[in-house]
C-alpha cells in the first residue's frame, strides 16, 4: 500500500492541505500565552490568622493547633505545616497534585468555621485563606515612595487605589502589599497618670469604643416624605479623640488627652519597607493561572500613568522588579536559536545533495511541520516557554529527517534513470513503513514521559507532547507534500550537466561510501571484537551514570536575587533596622546590582527582613546570578547579630509555600516530644556545619528569645478580688497594640490602636507600675500578687503534621553537586544517630531532586520497553527490535562522557536529551534494518549481503539526518544569552551522544543484526518453524 500515491496525483489538494496546516498554526501562535516554564499546579492553600500581642507559643497553642486539628481531616492533604510568630499564625496545606484547589478551598473554609469556638475570643477577625501556587513567582513588584507623605499614607494609597485598580487588569491575580500597614489612630497611655487618676485601662478602652459607633439609625417619615437619620457618631482623626471625656472627677473633667498621647499613625509600628535609599511601600503582583506574563506586564505598565495621576504629586511609583524583560529576552533568544537551527539544517541538506531545488523540498517541510505544531499546542492549552521552544528547536533536526529519507530515496532512483514521477511513487512506497516505524517508536519515547507522574511529568508534559506533535505533523508532511514536490521539482542530471557543487557532493559521497565499505568489511570479519566493544559500552554507561555529578534542574539566571536577613533571636525592630541598612548600602554599591527593595518586620517577625535584589541585564554584567551570590557571600560586611542569605530566584520553586525559606534546600526534624527535638536539633545543625559540601546554613541558634513570665499568686489575687481574666485584659490593653475600635471610611476601614507609651514597654520593671482596678475601684499593683521571671522562648514555633518541628535551610557549596551534597547530608544524619521519636526528612528542591533520582532509571527502562513493544508489533518479531535498541548504549556513553568531561551536571534537562537520543539513534538503525529485511525478502539475499548493502545504501541519509540533528542542537550549545543555562545541557547531551553513537552504530548494528539473526534461526529450528525472512512481514 502506497499512502503517498493520492497526494502525488493531486498536487493542488496537497498544497492546500499544507497551507491549511500553516494557517491553523499561524493563528494559534498568536493566541499562545507566554511564560518562562510550563504552568505547574501545586494545590496549596495558606491560612492566615492574627492576634496582636500574642506570643509565638500562645499563637501555636491557641490558634495553630485548633486549626491543624480541624484541617487535618480534609481529604487529599499531603502536607500540613504551620508557623507561629508574634501575633501571627500561618498554616500551609499542600494537596495531591490532581486535587481541585477550589473544592479544597471550600473544605478549608468549612474547617475554619468548625474551629471558630476553639479559637481565642479576642480575635477581631476569623482566619482567612488564599489559594497559593508556590511554583509561581511574582511577575512585578512596584515601589511607592514619597518625600512628603508618611509610610502609613503610602500604604493607604496602595491599598485603596493601586491594588484595587491593578486587580482589574486582565491577567493579574493577587496583589500583596508590604512595607507598612494602614493608617490608624494610636492611643499611647501614660501608666503613671492613669494610676494617679485611678483610671483602669479597660475604662479607657470602653470609653473609646462607646464614643466611636457606626450603626444604622433608621429613618423618619410622615406618609409623604422620609428623612434618613444620621449622627456625628464616628470619630476619624486623632484630634477628634483627644477631647473624649473619660470621667468627671471632683468637679473636673478628665479627658483622654490628660492621660494619653493621641496621634495619627499606623496599625503596626513594627513594619517598614524600602526601595533603594528611600522609605517605600511595595506592591507584589502575581498573575492569574495561565495568563500571558508579557501581555499582563505590558497592560500594567499602560495603567501606571493613569494610576500616578490619581495620587498626590509628591508620590512616585517605581518598578522594583519586572520579570518580563528577562522572559522576553529568553524567548527571543530561543526564537533566534530556532531560526539558526533551521538554517543549519537546510545547509546540511544543500551540501549533501548539491542541488538548490532539491534542498528546497525539506526546507519547506520544516516550517509546515513546526508551524502546524502551534495548533496542537493551542488545543492542549500550552504556552510558549523555554521547554516548548526547546522542543521546537530539537524538532527542527527531527522533522527534516523524514523529508530527507523520502528525498534521498527518490533522488537515488532518479540517479538510476527512473522517471521523476515514477521515482516518487516507488521511493515513497519503499520508505513508507520505515517512516512509520521511526516516527511511531519516537513518539512512544516522548509519550512515555507523560507517565512519569509528579513534578517531572507535569514539568515535561508540554515538551513531550509538543515534540510528539511536531513528529506526527512531520510524518504527514513527509508522506504528502515531500513526495509530491519531488515528483515535480526533481530532474535527472546527466554527468555533463552537473554543477560544480553537485560534482563535489557526489565525489564526497563516493569517497565516504568507499571508506565505509572497507571499514565495514573489516568489522564484519571481526564480529566478536565489535560485540565486545558493545558490551564494554554498556558497562561504561552504568559507570558514567554513577560518577557524573547530578542536579535537579540547572540554576537559572532570572536577573533576580531573593534575600533574607536573619537577626539573632530576641532582637527588637529598632535594633534590626540599622543592621538591614548596612546590608542595603552594601548591596547597592555592588556593580552588578540595579536596585534593592524589601521590608522589615510584619508577619516575618521583628528580627527578620526580606530583600529583593534586581540585577543588571546579562549584557551589562560579566557574572551569572549564582557567581554573584558566591561573591557577595564573601564580600558582604560582617554585621553582629545579623546574617544575609541570598539565593537566585527561579522560575520553578519548591517548598510548598513555607515561611522564611532562605535557600532552595530544606531539612526538617519533627517529633511528638518537644524535649527530644530541642536535644537533637543542635546536634544535627553542628553536623551540617562541619560538611564542606554545604554553605549558607540557616538554623535556629541558641536557646531562643528572652521571655518575661508573670507568675500570679492565684490565692492572693482571689483575696484581692482579682481573677486571671482581669490580669490578661490589663496586659493585653497595655502591651499588645490592641485594636479597640474601627473607623469606617468610604474606601477602607481603619483601626483605633491602644497601648501604653512605648517608653514603658522597654524595661520589664515597668510591669510593677501596671495596676489592676478591682470591681470595687481599688487599685492593686501587679507586684502585690505577682512577680515576673526571666526565661527563654522560641521567637517562632513551627509544626509539621501537627507535631513540633525545626527546619535547617542550606545551599550547595561551590564545587559540589546536589547529589554529593544530599549524600553528605544523609551520611551526617546517620552518624548523629537520631532516636526513633525524631523524624528527619528532606524538603524543598532536595525532596524534588531525591524523588526524581529514584525514578530516573525506571523512566529510561520504561521508555526502552515501550520502544521495544512498538517495534516488535510493527516488525512482527521478537529479535529485530533488540538489534535496533542495541544502538542506544553508545549514545548514552557519548552524552554522559561529554557532560563529565566539560564538568556539566546531569539534570532533568539532560535526561530529556537522553530520551531524544533514544529516538534519534534508533532511527538510523531502523533505516538499516528495514532495508536489510526488504532485501532478504524481495532480492533473496543472505543476511550478510543484505545488511552490508543496506548499510551502504543508507549511509548518506543516516549521515544527513544525524548531522542535521547535531546542527539543530548546536545553537543550544553555543547560546550564552538569557535562558542559555537551560538550553546548554540539552545541547551538550544531544551532540555528545550523536557524535559518539554515529561512529559506533554504523558498525555495531550490522554485527548485532547478524548475531541475533543466527539466534533467531537456531530458536526457530528448535521450535520446528521455518525461518524465511518473508515470514516476518511488517505491518
Amino acid at each position: 500500500m502506497n499512502l503517498s500515491a493520492p497526494f502525488i496525483r493531486r498536487p493542488v489538494a496537497t498544497m492546500l492541505l499544507s497551507l491549511a496546516i500553516m494557517l491553523l498554526g499561524g493563528v494559534s501562535f498568536g493566541l499562545l500565552p507566554v511564560a518562562p516554564l510550563p504552568q505547574i499546579e501545586f494545590p496549596v492553600i495558606v491560612v492566615q490568622a492574627n492576634l496582636p500581642g500574642a506570643s509565638p507559643e500562645v499563637m501555636a497553642s491557641t490558634v495553630a493547633t485548633p486549626l491543624e486539628r480541624s484541617m487535618g481531616a480534609i481529604s487529599g492533604v499531603t502536607t500540613l505545616t504551620s508557623s507561629s510568630s508574634q501575633g501571627s499564625t500561618r498554616v500551609i496545606l499542600g494537596f495531591d497534585q490532581g486535587r481541585d484547589v477550589d473544592a479544597a478551598a471550600r473544605e478549608v473554609q468549612a474547617a475554619i468555621n468548625a474551629s471558630r469556638n476553639l479559637l481565642p475570643s479576642g480575635m477581631r477577625s476569623m482566619p482567612t485563606y488564599k489559594k497559593f501556587n508556590p511554583s509561581q513567582a511574582p511577575i512585578m513588584v512596584l515601589a511607592l515612595t514619597s518625600s512628603v507623605l508618611q509610610k502609613g499614607q503610602l500604604y493607604d494609597l496602595a491599598s485603596t487605589i493601586l491594588s484595587q485598580s491593578l486587580s482589574q487588569v486582565p491577567g493579574v491575580g493577587e496583589v500583596q502589599i508590604g512595607g507598612s500597614s494602614l493608617p490608624a489612630v494610636r492611643i499611647e497611655l501614660e501608666p503613671q497618670l492613669l494610676n494617679q487618676y485611678g483610671v483602669a485601662l479597660d475604662d479607657v478602652r470602653q470609653t473609646i469604643a462607646n464614643a466611636n459607633q457606626r450603626r444604622p439609625k433608621g429613618f423618619i417619615e410622615d406618609g409623604q416624605r422620609n428623612w434618613q437619620v444620621q449622627a456625628n457618631d464616628q470619630l476619624e482623626k486623632a484630634k477628634d479623640y483627644e477631647p473624649l471625656v473619660i470621667r468627671y472627677q471632683d468637679g473636673a473633667v478628665l479627658r483622654l488627652s490628660h492621660v494619653a498621647k493621641v496621634s495619627d499613625a499606623v496599625e503596626n509600628r513594627y513594619n517598614s519597607g524600602f526601595f533603594n535609599d528611600q522609605q517605600a511601600v511595595l506592591l507584589v503582583i502575581n498573575r492569574q493561572t495561565g495568563a500571558n506574563i508579557i501581555e499582563t506586564v505590558n497592560k500594567i505598565k499602560e495603567q501606571l500613568p493613569a494610576l500616578e495621576s490619581l495620587m498626590p504629586a509628591s508620590v512616585k511609583l517605581d518598578v522594583a522588579m519586572d520579570r518580563s524583560p528577562v522572559i522576553t529576552a529568553t524567548l527571543k533568544e530561543a526564537e533566534h536559536t530556532l531560526i539558526i537551527a533551521v538554517v543549519l539544517v537546510v545547509l546540511v541538506v544543500f551540501l549533501f545533495l548539491g542541488n538548490l531545488r532539491a534542498s528546497l523540498i525539506p526546507t519547506l517541510a520544516v516550517p509546515v511541520s513546526l508551524v502546524g505544531t502551534f495548533a496542537v499546542m493551542y488545543l492542549c492549552g500550552f504556552s510558549l516557554n523555554n521547554l516548548s521552544l526547546m522542543a521546537l528547536i530539537l524538532a527542527t533536526g527531527l522533522v527534516v529527517d523524514d523529508a530527507i529519507v523520502v528525498l534521498e530515496n527518490i533522488s537515488r532512483h532518479i540517479d538510476e534513470g527512473v522517471e521523476p514521477m515514477r521515482a516518487a511513487y516507488l521511493g515513497a512506497k519503499e520508505v513508507g513503513f520505515t517512516l512509520l516505524s521511526m516516527n511511531l517508536s519516537l513518539v512512544v519515547v516522548f509519550v512515555s514521559i507523560l507517565f512519569m507522574g509528579g513534578i517531572v511529568g507535569s514539568l515535561f508534559r508540554e515538551f513531550s507532547i509538543t515534540l510528539a506533535a511536531a513528529i506526527i505533523v512531520s510524518l504527514v508532511v513527509s508522506l504528502t507534500l515531500t513526495p509530491m514536490l519531488c515528483a515535480r521539482w526533481l530532474k535527472a542530471h546527466p554527468e555533463g550537466e552537473q554543477t560544480r557543487l553537485q560534482r563535489w557532493s557526489e565525489q564526497l559521497n563516493q569517497r565516504m561510501m568507499a571508506s565505509y565499505a572497507r571499514s565495514l568489511d573489516w568489522v564484519l570479519r571481526h564480529r566478536r571484537l565489535t560485540l565486545l566493544s558493545l558490551l564494554v559500552t554498556i558497562a561504561v554507561n552504568i559507570a558514567l551514570y554513577v560518577v557524573v555529578p547530578k542536579t535537579f534542574l540547572p540554576q537559572q539566571d532570572t536577573g533576580q536575587l531573593m534575600g533574607f536577613v536573619r537577626g539573632d533571636d530576641g532582637l527588637s525592630f529598632q535594633v534590626m533596622q540599622p543592621k538591614m541598612e548596612i546590608y542595603r548600602r552594601a548591596l547597592l554599591k555592588d556593580p552588578a546590582v540595579q536596585s534593592v527593595a524589601g521590608f522589615i518586620g510584619g508577619n516575618s517577625g521583628t528580627n527578620n527582613a526580606m530583600v529583593l535584589v534586581r540585577l543588571k541585564p546579562i549584557s551589562e554584567r560579566k557574572e551569572s546570578a549564582q557567581k554573584i551570590i558566591e561573591r557577595l557571600r564573601k564580600e558582604m560586611p560582617k554585621v553582629p547579630g545579623g546574617r544575609l542569605f541570598l539565593m537566585a530566584d527561579q522560575d520553578l520553586q519548591f517548598g510548598g509555600g513555607r515561611d522564611q525559606s532562605t535557600s532552595q534546600f530544606l531539612y526538617t526534624l519533627q517529633s511528638s516530644e518537644l524535649s527530644a527535638l530541642r536535644e537533637w536539633y543542635p546536634k544535627v545543625v553542628a553536623a551540617f556545619k562541619a560538611l564542606p559540601e554545604l554553605t549558607a546554613i540557616d538554623a535556629r541558634e541558641g536557646g531562643g528569645t528572652e521571655q518575661i513570665t508573670l507568675v500570679v499568686d492565684r490565692e492572693q489575687a482571689k483575696r484581692l478580688g482579682i481573677d486571671m481574666s482581669m490580669v490578661t485584659s490589663v496586659l493585653n490593653n497595655a502591651y499588645s497594640q490592641r485594636q479597640i475600635s474601627t473607623i469606617y471610611d468610604s474606601l477602607n476601614q481603619y483601626q483605633v490602636v491602644m497601648e501604653v507609651n512605648p517608653k514603658y514597654a522597654q524595661d520589664p520593671r515597668t510591669l510593677e507600675q501596671v495596676q489592676v482596678i478591682t470591681a470595687e475601684g481599688a487599685r492593686v499593683p501587679l507586684s502585690t500578687f505577682a512577680h515576673y521571671e526571666n526565661s527563654l522562648a522560641d521567637d517562632r514555633v513551627s509544626h509539621e503534621g501537627q507535631f513540633a518541628s525545626e527546619n535547617i535551610n542550606f545551599d550547595v557549596a561551590e564545587g559540589y553537586s546536589q547529589d554529593q551534597a544530599m549524600a553528605a547530608v544523609e551520611r551526617a544524619v546517620a552518624k548523629v544517630g537520631l532516636p526513633e521519636d525524631v523524624i528527619a526528612k528532606v524538603g524543598g528542591t532536595g525532596d524534588a531532586f531525591a524523588k526524581s533520582q529514584e525514578g530516573q532509571p525506571w523512566m529510561i527502562l520504561g521508555a526502552l520497553l515501550a520502544v521495544y513493544l512498538v517495534l516488535g508489533i510493527l516488525y512482527e518479531s521478537y529479535i529485530h527490535p533488540l538489534t535496533i535498541l542495541s544502538t542506544l548504549p553508545s549514545a548514552g556513553v557519548g552524552a554522559l562522557l561529554t557532560l563529565y568531561v566539560v564538568g556539566s551536571e546531569f539534570s532533568l534537562i539532560s535526561l530529556l536529551g537522553l530520551f531524544l537520543l533514544i529516538g534519534v539513534v534508533k532511527k538510523n538503525a531502523i533505516m538499516m534494518i528495514d532495508l536489510a529485511l526488504q532485501l532478504e525478502r524481495h532480492d533473496q539475499l543472505s543476511p550478510e549481503e543484505s545488511i552490508r548493502r543496506a548499510c551502504l545504501l543508507r549511509l548518506r541519509p543516516i549521515l544527513m539526518t544525524t548531522l542535521a540533528a547535531i546542527l539543530g542542537a548546536l545553537p543550544l550549545l553555543l547560546s550564552h544569552a538569557e535562558g542559555s543555562e537551560m538550553r546548554q545541557p540539552l545541547g551538550l547531551t544531544i551532540i555528545g551522544g550523536l557524535v559518539f553513537s554515529q561512529v559506533l552504530t554504523l558498525y555495531t548494528t550490522p554485527v548485532v543484526y547478524l548475531y541475533l539473526d543466527r539466534l533467531r534461526h537456531r530458536f526457530n529450528h528448535w521450535r520446528g518453524v521455518r525461518t524465511d525472512a518473508a515470514l516476518e512481514t511488517p505491518l
